[in-house]
């Protein structure tokens, strides 16, 4: 599908979670346009919890996606940028790819895009949150708590660390930045905010800083802080 006469997409976001970064990242590298609503926490009529945003998304998070081209509505951030693949990816840029240029990607190929994928999305994410929410939000003291995530999120990194070795650092899947990395950067990339360190992973170390420089992420780091409120 050509980008050049479509309508902006609607990405419903905020500026504090990873998340929307994810989905803002492979907009921006696929040349798709769009538009950053940013919502606030809470009820109110601007909150996430709030009537207005419900309808949009039945649970309460961002990111949500809006595309006025095809009448589509996604949220959870793996089925949006599932979506935007699908329909804005026909090219195969960002998905799965085969192992020499040009070749059609194998079983293996999708297998080992979706498993590290979900490996994020189930593992990473989640022990990154939950140190996040011990070290900064829960009410009370909970030092067990704060060090088995903290433990748990380490355990990520060195199988993450692990696989960013097969590309010397340069991408989570070797063959260059795709879907994939758009996942794993925004949560990684928080690792200052979570208090944790990488002295033990250079590659990780290395990856973020190749990532970061790629110019649809930092359109993507520009444009959803600066969205307009909800």
């Amino acid at each position: 599908m050509s980008t050049s006469n479509l309508k902006p997409l609607i990405l419903h976001a905020h500026n504090t979670g990873p998340n929307p970064y994810k989905v803002a990242i492979v907009l921006s590298a696929l040349k798709v346009p769009y538009t950053v609503k940013l919502w606030e926490f809470g009820d109110a009529p601007n909150g996430v919890k709030g009537p207005n945003f419900l309808k949009i998304n039945e649970n309460g998070r961002v990111p949500a996606l809006e595309d006025p081209n095809t009448g589509v509505v996604s949220w959870e951030s793996g089925a949006v940028i599932h979506y935007l693949l699908r329909v804005y990816d026909k090219s195969n840029k960002l998905g799965p790819s085969g192992k020499s240029p040009g070749s059609e990607p194998t079983n293996q190929d999708h297998v080992d895009f979706n498993k590290w994928e979900f490996f994020l999305v189930s593992s990473l994410g989640p022990m990154m949150g939950q140190v996040n929410w011990y070290r900064h939000y829960n009410p009370t003291k909970n030092e067990d708590a704060l060090s088995r995530y903290e433990a748990q999120t380490y355990r990520t990194f060195d199988v993450l660390e692990g696989q960013l070795r097969k590309s010397g650092g340069e991408s989570v899947l070797p063959g260059g930045f795709n879907a994939v990395d758009a996942h794993f950067y925004p949560w990684v990339n928080q690792y200052t905010y979570a208090e944790l360190k990488l002295d033990k992973y250079p590659k990780i170390q290395k990856w973020l800083e190749v990532i970061g420089k790629i110019p649809a992420v930092l359109e993507a780091y520009e444009r959803v802080p600066n969205g307009e409120k909800a």
